[in-house]
């Protein structure tokens, strides 16, 4: 059997509204999440043993040990499924920056999960895929989807979006790291913002979404910035390249810039390149078609 490969797209919170931290530690969300046609690669073959092999610019900050949240969710597929850890050879292309507010950890899971279930024969719904990727996160379930959603909760509860209409987008990340538990207690130091879920667009048009999500907040982009000042560099430097929106995605280090065409986007992508050759850029398109599966 030829191994079966797929993309682990990035994830974008095209806004973050975040409400008072509750007595469990955690915090209260919404969000309209979307999935880029940039991200990490997975491919898995049937083996012997379960393994992990890390390739590409950015494994060298990974291990592939028990803490591995591709191992994780496989080895939580296994045990629900009464096979113990799958016997497939997981090769896992990093091609996201760590810690970058992307969902690069989760979305591989998720991508690995997918395809374990076709290389084993097991035929499980998404929706039990779902339960096991819990595992690695409360963006397990939304990233093993991979589809546009309201992320509500503390990012659990998903609510399908409209598909959205193809935003061409400038990722920019200034490689340096942005820890969530630190972001997320300086924004507890101030006041605390509602976790609202905003009315949706009167149309879903390219014009009329970015509008609109101009209108909305991440709460965490002005913690972050204040304790990673390079964020707010990457923010001014997306502004001073034409993008019609600017915003921070989840807890940072990486800002997105909407453009409103892909020669736009392009454009900008290679002068932030130029200007910043130590940041991670990349033109993309946020939408639905981002996950397909190759064999």
């Amino acid at each position: 059997m030829s191994p079966l490969e797929a993309l682990a797209p990035a994830k974008i919170n095209l806004f973050l509204h975040v409400g008072a931290v509750r007595p469990d530690g955690y915090h209260p969300l919404s969000s309209l999440v979307a999935f880029a046609d940039v991200g990490d690669r997975i491919a898995v073959a049937p083996a012997d043993r379960l393994s992990l092999a890390i390739t590409g610019p950015f494994a060298p900050a990974l291990h592939a040990d028990d803490d591995n949240l591709v191992l994780r969710a496989l080895r939580e597929l296994g045990r629900m499924a009464g096979i113990g850890a799958p016997p497939l050879a997981v090769t896992l292309d990093k091609a996201l920056p760590i810690a970058a507010g992307l969902g690069g950890g989760s979305s591989d899971a998720g991508a690995a999960l997918k395809l374990a279930n076709r290389a084993l024969g097991l035929e499980l719904p998404e929706s039990e895929l779902a339960d096991i990727a819990r595992i690695v996160g409360a963006d397990g379930p939304m990233c093993l989807i991979a589809r546009s959603a309201w992320a509500e909760g503390i990012g659990e509860v998903l609510t399908p979006a409209p598909a959205l209409p193809p935003l061409h987008a400038v990722l920019a990340n200034p490689g340096r790291p942005s820890p969530t538990g630190a972001v997320y207690r300086a924004y507890d130091a101030g006041p605390p913002q509602p976790d609202d879920r905003p009315a949706p667009p009167a149309d879903w048009s390219t014009a009329t979404v970015i509008d609109w999500l101009a209108g909305q907040r991440n709460d965490l982009e002005a913690p972050a910035v204040a304790i990673e000042p390079a964020i707010g560099e990457a923010l001014v430097a997306m502004r001073v390249s034409g993008a019609r929106l600017t915003r921070m995605s989840g807890s940072g280090a990486t800002v997105f810039g909407l453009f409103g065409d892909a020669g736009a986007a392009a454009t900008a992508a290679d002068e932030l390149g130029r200007n910043h050759g130590d940041w991670w850029v990349r033109a993309t398109v946020l939408g639905d078609k981002t996950a397909e599966t190759s064999q």
